[in-house]
């Protein structure tokens, strides 16, 4: 993915999931597609996982409470 959007979201109440989805949620109404890519801190998550139809990765140059979101290029 080279082109995203970056959302941030530092609730520590809301749980990463709901993050997630609620960010996908904004890029779809923005975009008018569905993202299935997101990147978040490392800290965030050990290992890459699937919310929904979203593949999750955590990558270290990405800010905590911050997500990437777009569409993999195939």
């Amino acid at each position: 993915m080279n082109v995203g959007m970056m959302w941030l979201d530092a609730d520590g109440k809301r749980p990463l999931e709901e993050k997630i989805e609620r960010a996908a949620d904004y890029y779809r109404e923005k975009y008018g597609r569905f993202p299935n890519l997101c990147f978040v801190n490392t800290g965030t998550i050990d290992n890459e996982k699937t919310i929904g139809k979203i593949l999750v990765q955590p990558i270290k140059t990405i800010l905590p409470n911050h997500f990437w979101l777009g569409v993999e290029q195939s």
